[in-house]
């Protein structure tokens, strides 16, 4: 039978909900992302996660069937006239370019992790208007997290209002690392580091969290495509934390989706971490 509490509760975190989405002017464009979340996650429930075929793209990254009848369904749940389009999973139209509003898709993010049945994947949306994400949802389907937010209405989590840590120093600070980052050596050059460091596949789902509060910091000082990070990225800032590229602040909806890297962490941390980041910034000589 079912509990009148937990009926209640559910209730109470739709009603902050719609609270929250009704004060955006991106209200509408919220109703579309959540709309195409729950989409999202009627497709994930057709898989499992670890039992599912798989194929490789040029340069080894994994792509699956889940992959593509993710990209095909958000499509249908949020493009509308007049807007552009930029998904890992579908080609690249450039009439975007030319768009003042641009969705920027991963359909599946972290794909490795949900071949390999590690609950760390995630639908992730963003809305780009004039190059800044400024309104995005993710959605993890394994853990049944939803973050929905934007840059002028906050932040929820799983429906309750939430924003960035307030953490004022690094020292103890959680940090959520790239799960494949570590495994190449690459997160050795901060293991006498004052953080703790956490493995963790998708860096969309890191960056979510961090948005939330639920870890301090993340970054990555390897090449990503702005599907990767934008979604995060518009949650985070949602939520009153910083972020930025390794050089310059965030821009996106570029011919090159490719950007150096990222940063984000709680708004308190931004200029200790930028100081401790510093001489792994340097550019290496000769390249």
């Amino acid at each position: 039978m079912r509990n009148p509490a937990d009926h209640w509760h559910q209730n109470a975190l739709g009603v902050a909900l719609i609270v929250h989405m009704s004060k955006s002017s991106y209200s509408g464009v919220l109703e579309r992302i959540e709309a195409a979340l729950e989409a999202a996650r009627e497709v994930f429930a057709r898989y499992t996660p670890g039992k599912i075929e798989t194929e490789y793209k040029a340069g080894h990254d994994p792509v699956t069937e889940a992959d593509r009848a993710l990209d095909s369904v958000l499509r249908q749940n949020l493009l509308r006239e007049g807007e552009g389009w930029l998904s890992e999973e579908s080609a690249d139209d450039l009439s975007r370019l030319d768009r003042q509003r641009v969705w920027v898709v991963d359909p599946l993010d972290g794909t490795r992790e949900f071949v390999q049945g590690i609950p760390e994947f995630c639908a992730s949306i963003a809305m780009i208007e004039r190059g800044r994400p400024v309104a995005a949802g993710i959605c993890n389907p394994a853990t049944n997290e939803v973050f929905l937010g934007a840059i002028d209405c906050g932040l929820t989590y799983n429906g309750a209002a939430t924003r960035a840590s307030q953490r004022s120093e690094l020292q103890g600070a959680l940090v959520l690392a790239s799960r494949s980052e570590t495994k190449r050596g690459e997160w050795q050059q901060f293991q006498s580091a004052p953080f703790k460091i956490q493995p963790m596949g998708s860096v969309a789902y890191k960056l979510a969290r961090v948005a939330a509060g639920l870890a301090d910091i993340t970054f990555t000082l390897t090449p990503k495509n702005e599907w990767d990070i934008a979604g995060g990225a518009a949650l985070v800032a949602s939520a009153g934390g910083f972020v930025q590229t390794l050089s310059s602040p965030l821009s996106c909806n570029r011919r090159n989706p490719l950007i150096d890297g990222l940063i984000a962490c709680g708004p308190l941390l931004k200029d200790e971490l930028l100081q401790f980041l510093a001489p792994h910034l340097q550019p290496v000589p000769g390249k």
